[in-house]
C-alpha cells in the first residue's frame, strides 16, 4: 500500500514538474462569494439551492470541509486573502471600509497580482473592491497590481437603493440600504462609467469582461490571473433575467444561481480558449451568512451563528479547487484558509514571496496529492481586533478554544442567544474548548479540568496564542482614519447638491 502511495505522489508531484517547466506557467481563477454560508451551496448539502456549475466544480475537483477566512466581515478578508497576511498586519481593520474612507489596503502590501506581475501575467479583477478608492482612487486594483478593473469599488449596499431595480421586470431592491451617501458607481479602471449601477445588467457586464480578458490572454499565450469578488450573495440582492424567478428559494436563491450562471459562463470560456487544462480554478467566500436577514441572508449549515461572529458559522467557509487533469475529485478535511491562496498560487507560478511576515503556507500538497496541510493552527480575530484582548479563539488540529465570545448584529434573528447582538462580550477562563470533529456546531464545550489529555491540548493552545501575539505587530488602522464625503466617487464631481447630483 505504501508503495502504491508513494508511486500517486511520485506521478502528481511529476505533473507539478510539468506545469511549472512548461513554458506556459499555469493561468489562476479566484472566486469570492459574497456572505456565503457554509450550507448554502447544493453540493454542502442545501436542499433548494441551485447551483450545478459549482456543483460540478466540487464534484470533479476537491472539495475543502475545514476551510477558513480571517474576519467575519468583508474588508478585513480580503485584504488576507489577497496579502497572505492577517489583516491586523495591514491595518484593515476594525469594521470595514467606506465610499468616503481616507484609508485602504496600504499600497506598501503585496497582493498576488503583484506576486504574478514580475513573471508576465496578464491581471484583472472585476466585482466587489471594498479595499478603499481614496483620493484620486489610490487604493483601487489598479494601483494594487492588476492591469484592469471593472466594478464597484465597495459593498453594493452602501448607497441608497429604494429605488433601484433588483429584479424584472420592476421589483425594487429590498430595503434602504445606506442613504446620504452617492449612488452605487460602476468603475472602469478608475473612471466612473455608471452610476447608479445598472444592477440587472451588471453580470452580463462581468461575464463579458472575463470573457474577452482570458481570449486576450489566450491568443496571446500570456498567462493570467482574474479575481472576481462577487457581490453575490450580498444583501440586497439582485439578479437579471437569466435567473430572477428561477429557483425555489426565492430571492438569495435567484441571486446565488446568477452567480453560478457567471461561473459557469467562465468555465466555457477556459474551455472555447484551450486553456482549461492549464487554469487552477479557486471558489470559497469572505465571511459567513447575514442571518439577520432571515431567508434572504444565507445558511451556515450546521455551524453555529453566522456573519459577525467568531463561530464556526461566521469564518468556515465553503471552498473548491479545480483544475482539470491535475486534481482529482475528492474530499478533504486538511485545515486551510485563504491565507494559503498567496503562498501556493505563488508556489505554482514560480514567483517570489514577499519579503514580510507572511501568515499563509503552502497548500499545494493538498491541492495535487490530497495530502496533509502545513497549517498548524487557525486564528480567530473579531470584526474590532485590539492588542488588549488579542485573539478571540484558535483552532489547533480538531480542538478549538474560545478566549472571549460575542454576538453580532449581522447574526440576529436565530434562536441561539449566543450569536444574537445582546450576548455582550464575555471572557472564558479555562477557554471554552470544543471538539469541532465531533462537535462542529460547538454545542457542546469539553469538560477540561481534571482531563490531562484536554489539559495538555489547552496548554499547548495557550502557548500558541502567546507565541503567536507576541509576534503580530499591528499596522495602523486605515479604516480609524475616518472618511471625508468629498471622497465618494461621483461621475460629475464638480456638480450640486451632492450627493443627489452624481448621476451618469
Amino acid at each position: 500500500v505504501r508503495l502504491i502511495q508513494t508511486c500517486v505522489r511520485l506521478f502528481f508531484f511529476n505533473i507539478l514538474l510539468l506545469h511549472t517547466c512548461s513554458a506556459s506557467p499555469p493561468n489562476f481563477v479566484l472566486l469570492f462569494a459574497d456572505d456565503l454560508g457554509f450550507g448554502d451551496l447544493g453540493c454542502y448539502g442545501h436542499p433548494s439551492s441551485l447551483t450545478p456549475n459549482l456543483d460540478r466544480l466540487a464534484e470533479d475537483g476537491l472539495r475543502f470541509t475545514d476551510f477558513y477566512c480571517t474576519s467575519p466581515v468583508c474588508s478585513p478578508s480580503r485584504a488576507s486573502l489577497l496579502t497572505g497576511r492577517y489583516q491586523t498586519r495591514s491595518g484593515v481593520y476594525p469594521g470595514v471600509l467606506y465610499p468616503g474612507s481616507k484609508g485602504g489596503l496600504p499600497l506598501n502590501e503585496t497582493t498576488i497580482a503583484e506576486v504574478l506581475k514580475p513573471l508576465g501575467y496578464a491581471t484583472a479583477a472585476m466585482g466587489k473592491w471594498h479595499l478603499g478608492v481614496g483620493a484620486n482612487g489610490t487604493f483601487l486594483p489598479t494601483k494594487q497590481g492588476f492591469d484592469h478593473y471593472l466594478g464597484i469599488p465597495y459593498s453594493h449596499d452602501m448607497g441608497p437603493c429604494h429605488n433601484l431595480t433588483c429584479f424584472p421586470p420592476d421589483v425594487k431592491c429590498f430595503g434602504n440600504c445606506d442613504v446620504g451617501v452617492v449612488t452605487v458607481p460602476l468603475m472602469h479602471n478608475e473612471v466612473i462609467k455608471q452610476q447608479p449601477v445598472n444592477f440587472l445588467d451588471l453580470e452580463r457586464a462581468y461575464s463579458d469582461f472575463a470573457t474577452d480578458f482570458i481570449t486576450a490572454s489566450a491568443k496571446k499565450k500570456q498567462p493570467f490571473f482574474l479575481y472576481y469578488p462577487s457581490h453575490h450573495t450580498h444583501y440586497p440582492q439582485y439578479a437579471g433575467p437569466g435567473a430572477a424567478g428561477r429557483t425555489l428559494r426565492g430571492p438569495f436563491g435567484d441571486a446565488l444561481l446568477e452567480l453560478d450562471n457567471t461561473i459557469g459562463q467562465l468555465m466555457i470560456t477556459l474551455e472555447k480558449t484551450g486553456v482549461i487544462g492549464n487554469t487552477l480554478v479557486l471558489f470559497t467566500s469572505d465571511n459567513g451568512p447575514e442571518l439577520m436577514r432571515m431567508s434572504r441572508g444565507g445558511n451556515a449549515g450546521p455551524m453555529r451563528c453566522g456573519k459577525g461572529t467568531t463561530y464556526e458559522g461566521g469564518m468556515r467557509e465553503p471552498a473548491i479547487a479545480y483544475w482539470k487533469g491535475t486534481i482529482g475529485p475528492g474530499v478533504t478535511h486538511e485545515m486551510a484558509s485563504t491565507l494559503d491562496i498567496l503562498p501556493t498560487i505563488a508556489s505554482l507560478a514560480g514567483a517570489k514571496l514577499p519579503p514580510v511576515m507572511l501568515d499563509g503556507v503552502d497548500m499545494t500538497d493538498i491541492l495535487l496529492n490530497q495530502g496533509q496541510s502545513k497549517r498548524e493552527a487557525m486564528m480567530f480575530y473579531p470584526t474590532d481586533p485590539n492588542e488588549m484582548f488579542g485573539l478571540f479563539a484558535l483552532r489547533l488540529g480538531k480542538y478549538k478554544a474560545h478566549f472571549y465570545t460575542r454576538g453580532a448584529s449581522h447574526s440576529g434573528t436565530i434562536p441561539d442567544p449566543d450569536c444574537s447582538p445582546i450576548a455582550a462580550l464575555k471572557a472564558h477562563d479555562p477557554p471554552l474548548l470544543f471538539d469541532l470533529e465531533a462537535d462542529p456546531s460547538e454545542h457542546y464545550p469539553l469538560p477540561s479540568e481534571g482531563d490531562p489529555d484536554l489539559e495538555a491540548v489547552l496548554e499547548r493552545i495557550k502557548k500558541i496564542k502567546e507565541q503567536f501575539e507576541s509576534s503580530m505587530v499591528f499596522g495602523e488602522s486605515q479604516i480609524s482614519k475616518g472618511t471625508d464625503r468629498d471622497l465618494e466617487p461621483c461621475c460629475n464631481p464638480t456638480c450640486s447638491p451632492k450627493p443627489s447630483c452624481c448621476h451618469c
